[in-house]
């Protein structure tokens, strides 16, 4: 079993960083019914008010220390506006997966940009990882700009990598940030 991951806030940029709560639990629905968030993304286990109080939940238990998910917040409003998770977390080889979602109301304010840059140097900083590495399907260009704005290399594409929420196998974009790259 992973180290545990202890939770944490994070401050930066007018945005709140904190691990989920079920309070939240309507506009995370909101989020992943999203025409767009369940085109880009696998198939989610949140299908109503109940699922997504469980998830809530369950995303703010970290202590199996393979996964850091965070709720992303307007500071000065509260309201979710998306969420970053780290996971697949291996110590051993420092490395993690990471992935991001942004809320239609939150879209085109660098929201995913600014949380996946903070997430990552606490995962560099405080985690103690030496890799972080995201996917994307290639044609999801939004994802890819979030990516390279946040520091992460293109490193390759994935032929025909993975089945998405609308049902269509894509070729995905593999990027990647180390600890050591310019920041």
């Amino acid at each position: 079993m992973a180290p545990v991951i202890e939770p944490v806030e994070l401050a930066v940029g007018g945005l709140l960083l904190r691990p989920p709560d079920a309070s939240e639990a309507r506009d995370a629905l909101a989020m992943v019914l999203d025409p767009d968030t369940v085109r880009w993304n696998p198939v989610s286990s949140v299908v109503d008010l109940p699922s997504a109080r469980e998830w809530c939940e369950r995303m703010a238990d970290w202590t199996d220390g393979e996964h850091a998910t965070f709720s992303v917040v307007g500071a000065d409003t509260g309201r979710l506006l998306g969420t970053v998770s780290l996971h697949k977390v291996d110590p051993e080889q420092g490395c993690a997966e990471m992935g991001y979602r942004v809320a239609p109301w939150a879209r085109g304010r660098g929201v995913a940009t600014t949380a996946v840059r903070a997430v990552t140097e606490w995962a560099f900083a405080r985690v103690g990882l030496h890799r972080v590495q995201l996917y994307h399907a290639v044609a999801n260009e939004a994802s890819c700009r979030v990516a390279v704005r946040a520091g992460y290399l293109i490193e390759g594409t994935l032929r025909s990598a993975a089945v998405y929420g609308d049902g269509v196998r894509y070729d995905e974009h593999l990027h990647g940030r180390l600890a050591r790259d310019d920041r």
